[in-house]
């Protein structure tokens, strides 16, 4: 199987091409294409090559996460199924079966919602100072500060901790959400609150430590460590008309937006082994990845690395394991 690096839909208007997601307009004024390709990044570079089947697992653990988390909060997700999608998209059936969402059209809040149940990872030290670290989702750094500060995200901890412990409760850490192309930022508590409205960040801030915290729960049941996640919402008119409503977007709790461990490996006072492309990172540090040398040690600029084929397999069975242990037999 090979992999789908770029859909081409061209009886639909592309109008958003993010690290992994394409996202088009439909006919239906009211809602959107999301298309999950096969592309991977790392250190905020796209490779060249992706990982085959990869959209797929990411579109099936979504989808898994929506229904079960929907008690919480509403969801965008309207269909997976093309058949059930405007007419203009079923002639792509064949390329978007498995890795496609219909979803309702919301205004995207600008904040990233990170929530952390682990202290957890540091950025090799040589490498820290030679290319830029993605604030996309960053959650690994939260050790390396806590080591110097005893804080995370300038929250204070008083406990005693050990590298990949278990936070006393989890932590609810924002970022901004740039326009792409630019990059986030963490930001504090206080500086999100006045982005967005206290009112508006309290909500966010409750409904993703009650997100995290079902989820996790669930993913312990299943020999899964949920260490930390992102999560993203939106706004869409109440049904009353006065007023906008809370949803969640976007992709929720997969392998590119979490960090997710097994339980059976894992000790505490250690970095974890993970259902991530942790291993994909590792792999581009040993080969000699540096900013301004995407496409290789000999570098040239802009192009992205071309990822070994064990490197590839090595990562698509992470992500599988992943998805299976999580979604197998629900």
């Amino acid at each position: 199987m090979s992999a789908l690096i770029d859909s081409n839909l061209p009886a639909l208007t592309l109008i958003s091409k993010g690290k992994v997601r394409d996202i088009y307009s439909t006919s239906s004024p009211d809602h959107l294409l999301f298309v999950a390709s096969d592309r991977i990044s790392a250190y905020d570079v796209i490779l060249r090559n992706g990982i085959p089947g990869k959209g797929k697992l990411l579109t099936h653990i979504s989808l898994f996460w929506f229904n079960k988390l929907a008690d919480i909060i509403p969801n965008h997700f309207v269909t997976a199924d093309v058949d059930q999608m405007p007419k203009e998209v079923l002639q792509y059936k064949d390329q978007l079966e498995g890795r496609t969402m219909l979803v309702r059209k919301a205004e995207v809040v600008q904040l990233e919602a990170i929530v952390r149940g682990y202290v957890t990872g540091q950025f090799i030290d040589f490498f820290v100072p030679l290319v830029y670290i993605e604030w996309t989702f960053r959650p690994g750094s939260a050790w390396a500060e806590y080591k110097k500060t005893k804080t995370i995200h300038g929250i204070s901890i008083e406990e005693d901790l050990v590298e990949s412990q278990k936070l006393p409760k989890p932590l609810f850490t924002p970022s901004t959400k740039a326009e792409q192309g630019a990059h986030d930022e963490n930001i504090s508590p206080e500086k999100a609150a006045q982005v967005i409205g206290q009112e508006l960040y309290d909500q966010i801030s409750e409904v993703s430590i009650k997100l995290y915290t079902t989820a996790a729960e669930y993913a312990l049941s299943r020999g899964v460590i949920l260490a930390d996640t992102k999560f993203e919402f939106g706004l869409i008119p109440s049904a009353s008309g006065s007023g906008k409503d809370l949803i969640l977007v976007d992709e929720v709790l997969t392998p590119d937006s979490s960090r997710y461990w097994p339980l059976s490996e894992y000790v505490p006072g250690k970095s974890q082994p993970s259902f991530d492309k942790q291993y994909l990172r590792d792999w581009l540090v040993g080969a000699g990845f540096r900013k301004g040398l995407e496409s290789g040690p000999e570098g040239k600029e802009g192009e992205g690395w071309v990822i070994d084929e064990k490197v590839v397999e090595g990562t698509k069975n992470r992500y599988e394991e992943a998805v299976n242990l999580l979604t197998s037999g629900q």
